[in-house]
């Protein structure tokens, strides 16, 4: 049974689309989740609820359910780091039956890099058998053939790196996510847009882009020093060095902060009108107040 929801029906339309990111924290106070709905009330199609993202935090099933309820659609974040085949299909089943029908297919930062080096890690299927999964669940069975009942259905999302190389491999790979079924594919934060230009043209040419909806990752730093941890610890962030250059000029930390929307607001000019780019992924990075002031700099 196909999905059908307000991002699903967005995506099909004409319309550019912004969608944005809720970072959970660890605090089981349902009323903040909640109070966080105002900023992505006004312009956003939905909302990622990451998936212990950065560390032990509320789950992204029960985040998403709160933002749900509070009248945000949510895209539920699922990580086969910390799950084998039998909890992700588990988990899945109990989204769809709280109402949850956007689902974004990845495989997790590994523990060593989110402060739990003592864990031990699953990865009992990758991002793209995840993506498949969910297309075999959308089908009506679960893997063994079992069948669902009640008509599950999500919309399948998958994430994307336009600066992984070599980019023959990165195209064999985001190939691969959409043979599984991914209907939309968000980035990586994009900061060197030349060459993610270059990597949209690709995707064009091989016809992905028609395929699957693309929104482009935009991340506006907090600080210089944001932008020099992410540099050092994570390198699918790829952060041009005239970026750091730039928060570092800006002054103090509130200079900085508004340099940093300023050059997200910039970027967010420059690719909203690329050939085959459907929409705009803010990734807020946990302060997502920032949504509506960014948001009012491409309006």
């Amino acid at each position: 049974m196909k999905q059908v929801n307000r991002l699903a029906e967005k995506i099909k339309s004409k319309e550019f689309i912004f969608t944005a990111e809720y970072l959970p924290t660890v605090d089981v106070d349902s009323a903040k989740i909640q109070s966080c709905a105002s900023y992505f009330s006004n312009g956003i199609a939905a909302v990622n609820v990451a998936d212990n993202h950065y560390g032990v935090v509320v789950s992204s099933l029960a985040a998403a359910v709160v933002l749900n309820q509070a009248g945000i659609e949510t895209i539920y974040q699922l990580v086969t780091r910390d799950r084998n085949r039998i909890a992700l299909q588990s988990d899945l089943l109990g989204a769809a039956l709280l109402g949850i029908n956007n689902v974004l297919c990845l495989s997790g930062y590994h523990q060593t890099l989110i402060g739990n080096p003592e864990s031990t890690n699953v990865y009992d299927i990758d991002s793209i058998q995840l993506t498949a999964l969910v297309k075999k669940m959308n089908q009506g069975q679960l893997l063994d053939g079992k069948k669902i009942d009640g008509g599950f259905s999500m919309l399948i999302g998958a994430a994307a790196n336009p600066y992984l190389n070599p980019p023959e491999m990165n195209m064999m790979r985001l190939a691969k996510k959409i043979a599984a079924g991914a209907e939309f594919i968000q980035t990586q934060a994009v900061f060197d847009v030349s060459t993610f230009q270059k990597w949209l043209e690709t995707a064009q040419k091989n016809k992905f882009t028609e395929k699957a909806a693309f929104l482009a990752g935009v991340l506006p730093f907090r600080n210089a020093a944001q932008a020099q941890e992410l540099v050092e610890h994570h390198t699918d962030f790829v952060i041009p060095p005239a970026v750091i250059d730039r928060l570092n000029k800006a002054g103090d930390d509130a200079a900085q902060r508004k340099e940093g929307l300023k050059i997200a607001g910039e970027i967010m000019k420059q690719v909203k009108g690329l050939p085959g780019l459907k929409g705009i992924h803010i990734l807020s990075g946990g302060n997502e107040s920032i949504v509506p002031e960014l948001l009012a700099t491409v309006s």
